[in-house]
């Protein structure tokens, strides 16, 4: 996994953890859904990621 690819990835993920918490605060279950949605999507090219490593060694 590249560096770029780690920033983007922590980036999406944090972006993701304050969605969902400020939709929690405000009582905004789409901003909390799309937060999660964020945060998941982050988790599965992490792993994708680690899979191409995986490969690569």
């Amino acid at each position: 996994m590249g560096l770029g690819d780690k920033v983007r990835n922590a980036v999406q993920d944090a972006t993701g953890k304050g969605k969902e918490a400020t939709g929690r605060a405000t009582d905004d279950e789409r901003l909390e859904a799309e937060g999660r949605t964020d945060q998941s999507e982050a988790d599965l090219r992490k792993a994708g990621e680690n899979v191409k490593d995986a490969f690569k060694h």
